[in-house]
Order: structure tokens, then C-alpha cells, then sequence
């Protein structure tokens, strides 16, 4: 679990090579709608992880991150994300909205899992593309807040659909290669 953990980070790190968030960050309204979905889902990983280590309750926060990291993200979303991340150009549009998600993915997951992950956590930090006002340190930095404008139940139900079609879809490949 740890690995598959390790592994989101160098995935989200080796995409940001590029990145530069002063000035290609992309703002909210701009984003694709699968990368909204993406902001959608750390809101919700976020909101978990903040009442696991409230309630101490490290299990919680521990299984959340590794589910997020293995599921959501690398499953579905990392998946899908690849072909816009490889082969779209270095400035275009859909490129930099998935950077974007992908930057603020990397910020909370590293932050969220200090307590926890505290030497992985600090050297992750050490190589996120620096903004201003980022602290010298993960440890010194806050817990992610919730971003409410990043909460779009409705968005959420529509790519469950489309997650769940897929799901049915991949299977009937699947067999059919089998054959």
C-alpha cells in the first residue's frame, strides 16, 4: 500500500515537470469537466481525512488516501488523464488543466499524509513546482481547507454513471480479447 502510494506521488511529480502555477495554472471555470470531477473527489478525501485525524481514527485516514490514491486517481482518473498528459502539447489547454488538478492533488495528498508519511511527505515537498508564499517545510504548512467551490454533487453523480458504464464496458473487452 505504501508503494501504490509512492507511486501517485512520482506519477503527479513527473507530470509537473513543466508546470509552472504563477502562470499556468488554469482557474476553475476553465477546467475540463473530468478534471473538475477530480477536484470534486479530493474535496471528499479531504472532508474524510480531516474527521479521521480529528477523531483519531488513523485507520480511517490511512485507508481513505490509499483507496483515493489506488481507485479514484490511478484506476480511473490517471488512467483516462494519460493520453492528455502524453501526447497533448506542452501549453495546450488540456494539458495545463490536468497539471492544474494534478498540482492540487499533490499539495493536499502531501500535506494530508505528513503526519503519517513524515520523510516521504517532506521530500515530496521539496519537488512540488514552488508558488509564492509555499513554506519551506510540509510540516510547517496548514491542513487543506475545504474548497466548496470545488463541490459539484451533481457532477459527481454524472461521472459515477460513466465510471459504472465504463466498468461494463472494460469487462465486455476484456472478454472478448479472451476469445
Amino acid at each position: 500500500a505504501y508503494f501504490r502510494i509512492r507511486n501517485t506521488y512520482r506519477f503527479l511529480l513527473g507530470n509537473l515537470y513543466d508546470f509552472n502555477p504563477e502562470k499556468d495554472r488554469v482557474p476553475h471555470r476553465d477546467l475540463y469537466e473530468i478534471d473538475r470531477w477530480a477536484l470534486h473527489r479530493l474535496q471528499k478525501l479531504i472532508s474524510r481525512v480531516r474527521d479521521g485525524y480529528e477523531r483519531f481514527e488513523f485507520h480511517i485516514v490511512y485507508h481513505s488516501v490509499q483507496n483515493f490514491c489506488a481507485v479514484e486517481m490511478s484506476a480511473l482518473y490517471f488512467d483516462i488523464l494519460k493520453d492528455r498528459l502524453y501526447t497533448f502539447s506542452g501549453n495546450s489547454a488540456g494539458r495545463r488543466s490536468a497539471q492544474t488538478v494534478l498540482f492540487e492533488i499533490l499539495k493536499a495528498l502531501t500535506a494530508l499524509m505528513a503526519p503519517i508519511l513524515p520523510f516521504t511527505a517532506e521530500e515530496v515537498w521539496k519537488y512540488i513546482p514552488a508558488e509564492a508564499g509555499r513554506l519551506a517545510s510540509v510540516h510547517l504548512a496548514p491542513f487543506p481547507e475545504l474548497q466548496s467551490d470545488y463541490t459539484d454533487e451533481s457532477l459527481n453523480e454524472r461521472w459515477e454513471q460513466i465510471w459504472e458504464v465504463r466498468a461494463v464496458v472494460t469487462k465486455v473487452l476484456e472478454e472478448a480479447r479472451k476469445e
